[in-house]
C-alpha cells in the first residue's frame, strides 16, 4: 500500500530509507496522477519487502518538489541509497513503471 509523505518526514521516509523508495509526485487536481494511483497500489503489493511506494502532494509540499526539480505531473522518482536514481514524467503504463523499478532493484 502506498503512503503519503510530507516535508516533515521526507528525510526519514525516503532519503534515509533502507529500501529503495518510489516517490509519486502528484496533486489532487491532476487527472493523470489519479489514473496512476491504482497502478502504483498494484506495484506496491508486487514489490512489498523490496521497495516502498509513497505519494507526495506537491501543492502541500512545494519545497521538496522544488528541491528535486519537479515541474510536470505526474513525476515518479525512484530513490536509492539516499538520492534519486531514476525519474519518469507523465502517465506511465504499469510495464514502464515495472521496468524502471527492475532496473534499480
Amino acid at each position: 500500500m502506498t503512503t503519503d509523505v510530507n516535508e516533515q518526514n521526507f528525510e526519514s521516509e525516503v532519503v534515509g530509507a533502507t529500501l529503495p523508495v518510489l516517490v509519486d509526485f502528484s496533486a489532487d487536481w491532476c487527472a493523470p496522477c489519479k489514473a496512476l494511483e491504482p497502478v502504483l497500489e498494484d506495484l506496491s503489493g508486487e514489490y512489498g519487502g523490496r521497495l516502498r511506494i509513497v505519494r507526495l502532494d506537491i501543492d502541500k509540499n512545494p519545497g521538496i518538489a522544488s528541491t528535486y526539480g519537479v515541474r510536470s505531473l505526474p513525476t515518479v522518482m525512484l530513490f536509492r541509497d539516499g538520492g534519486p536514481a531514476s525519474l519518469r514524467v507523465g502517465a506511465l503504463a504499469k510495464s514502464q513503471l515495472r521496468e524502471m523499478i527492475e532496473e534499480n532493484l
